[in-house]
């Protein structure tokens, strides 16, 4: 990817992890609409589960998660009695007690909870829904906090895969991000991980943040593999001060530009293809015989709001504060902040403040871009096809015309690839689909 091309298309598309996007969601869809589509469902279908925890034990500045500070135990014991009623609430408005396919605790720092309050919220899920042993059972890991109690509840409870939190281990870069942890602090995290059975380990790895150069994060990458980890996710720092305040605290002026980003990233995913892992979509890494590649070799790989996923599931329910849940139906966003949140559940509410109903044109826009984003390429008349739709794609086609002048994609009529040396755009196509975006003012990310 030559500088000339970054610069031309380094422009601020969205991450594409739902179409529509979160920012078009509208108040129109709120709790009515939710229990309707919940009592729709069939009671064959297969669920997926997310539970977000909005808190931290300190905020790191990088950060673009929905999450605060706690610095006590009180407002988490009290947001897990709210986390409850409303797992209790939803099933009220579901058809029978469902399958599950995956469980997803994400945050925020799911582990602030206690090792009690883990236990209590499992079993209030396995009484309330049919979690079978072939189920994913994941959480997002603060190596610095959790303890030996939170690994063992947790290994207990069925957990079968964890993603640890390093970002990079230089210790500059983690004093001026204040996130600072050793290595020997997540080895510490990643063997207890493994003796209590938990057979999948995730390490979260980040290029783009101040300070970093392409050998600072080749040292991260070399040391995360000590570790063995059956996947990597290289995610690229999304610096938006004017949405995350906190941001605005990192020195600018240390900061990479694009033409930087795309080097540390380059040099991340070089080490990592070398010591023998498979590139995953734009910002995955997994070992050859991980279900995750095994999922892109087949053309079956997903893409939902945790990122790039095996998850097959046709709905997805999202519990605890700005969780976002997928119905066949469309897509529904819990209250954003825990005094609205408690508020709703209090009432005996669900807390849902905005959504969006799918019509046929969404479905069929969000097949083209998942596929994009997944395979880096797309047959239009095949996924048309697939929706019972006939459309030429005049204007989008148009617009790749103008795309492959560049390089950035070939096609052939409506057969579209994205060439490796450039998929690091591929938001940048994806967009072309995206018929929301031309009306939208919310300032996305920039696309490297």
């Amino acid at each position: 990817m030559t500088p000339e091309l970054i610069a031309r298309y380094d422009q601020r598309v969205p991450r594409y992890t739902s179409y529509p996007t979160a920012p078009h969601f509208s108040p129109d869809v709120q709790t009515a609409t939710y229990i309707r589509w919940l009592s729709e469902l069939s009671p064959r279908t297969e669920l997926s589960l997310y539970l977000h925890v909005p808190f931290c034990a300190e905020l790191c500045l990088y950060c673009g998660c929905n999450t605060t500070v706690a610095r006590s135990h009180g407002p988490v014991a009290a947001y897990v009695d709210l986390l409850e009623r409303e797992i209790e609430l939803v099933a009220e408005h579901l058809p029978g007690r469902m399958d599950i396919a995956h469980i997803h605790w994400g945050g925020g720092t799911p582990t602030i909870l206690s090792p009690d309050d883990l236990k209590r919220i499992m079993l209030l899920l396995r009484r309330t829904f049919a979690i079978g042993s072939g189920a994913e059972i994941a959480v997002e890991i603060d190596p610095r906090t959790i303890t030996a109690g939170h690994v063992e509840a947790l290994g207990a409870a069925g957990l079968n895969r964890a993603s640890l939190g390093v970002q990079d281990f230089d210790p500059l870069v983690q004093k001026t991000i204040k996130r600072v942890q050793s290595f020997d602090q997540t080895a510490k995290v990643a063997r207890w991980l493994r003796e209590t059975g938990v057979t999948g380990l995730n390490l979260d790895l980040m290029y783009g943040l101040p300070y970093q150069t392409p050998d600072s994060v080749i040292r991260s990458v070399k040391l995360a593999l000590e570790l063995d980890p059956d996947r990597i996710a290289l995610f690229g720092y999304a610096h938006v001060p004017w949405m995350k305040r906190h941001q605005a605290l990192l020195p600018e002026e240390a900061l990479p530009n694009a033409v930087e980003r795309v080097e540390q990233c380059t040099a991340a995913a070089s080490a990592l293809l070398q010591a023998g892992y498979v590139q995953v979509g734009i910002d995955h890494f997994a070992k050859p015989g991980d279900p995750l590649a095994a999922r892109q070799r087949e053309g079956r790989l997903h893409r939902n709001f945790q990122g790039y996923t095996t998850d097959e599931a046709t709905a997805l329910i999202g519990f605890g504060t700005s969780a976002i849940g997928s119905l066949p139906q469309g897509y529904i966003q819990n209250a954003p902040t825990t005094v609205a949140y408690r508020d709703a559940i209090s009432k005996g509410q669900l807390p849902v403040v905005r959504g969006v109903a799918l019509t046929d044109d969404d479905r069929l826009r969000r097949a083209i871009i998942e596929r994009l984003m997944c395979d880096f390429s797309v047959d239009l008349d095949e996924i048309a096809a697939g929706h019972s739709r006939v459309t030429d794609f005049a204007p989008e086609l148009a617009a790749i015309d103008d795309l492959a002048e560049d390089g950035l994609v070939t096609h052939r009529g409506h057969s579209i690839r994205i060439p490796e040396d450039n998929r690091l755009l591929v938001r940048n196509v994806c967009a072309v689909f995206d018929r929301y975006l031309g009306s939208s003012t919310v300032r996305h990310s920039r696309a490297v």
